[in-house]
């Protein structure tokens, strides 16, 4: 089971949705062109139709897949005092003084850029069910880092 914010669960519906109800029809339409363009042993547009669409069903298989086990998680009933999901977790490495802000979130809606760090990553399993001014010992991929739980909220 995958916990989700309604706005994750909402897109990736979706895309579902234009997945199945374009994409589909489109790349099938593709195929039964190609298909008919005659000897398919040695037709390309046949063999790029058929491998575009095996890839566009196994997308639609892992996110109906994802959206089967999928539980909307309801953020107005979290406690904000302890490092988990969907929490804004202000961080400083103690090691150069930098300050950070990232929102714990399952790994589908993972994105640095927006500030979106996924539960999985070796920072946020560091940091899970810790409380404000804990320090924390991480083991990244540039070596071990310390962080300062700065503050946490929802």
């Amino acid at each position: 089971m995958e916990y989700l914010s309604q706005e994750c669960y909402d897109k990736l519906v979706a895309e579902l949705d234009e997945l199945i109800n374009v994409e589909l029809p489109r790349v099938k339409n593709e195929l039964v062109e190609a298909r008919e363009k005659g000897d398919l042993s040695e037709n390309f547009e046949y063999h790029a139709a058929k491998r575009e669409h095996g890839r566009l069903l196994g997308k639609i298989r892992f996110k109906q897949k994802v959206l089967h086990f999928a539980r909307v998680l309801d953020t107005s009933n979290l406690e904000g005092d302890i490092v988990g999901l969907f929490r804004k977790v202000e961080i400083t490495n103690l090691s150069n003084n930098s300050k950070m802000a990232y929102t714990i979130v399952n790994p589908h809606e993972a994105n640095l850029r927006e500030g979106k760090l996924s539960i999985k990553s070796p920072i946020a399993e560091a940091l899970l069910g810790k409380k404000k001014d804990d320090v924390v010992e991480v083991t990244v991929p540039a070596g071990i880092i310390k962080l300062r739980i700065d503050n946490i909220s929802i």
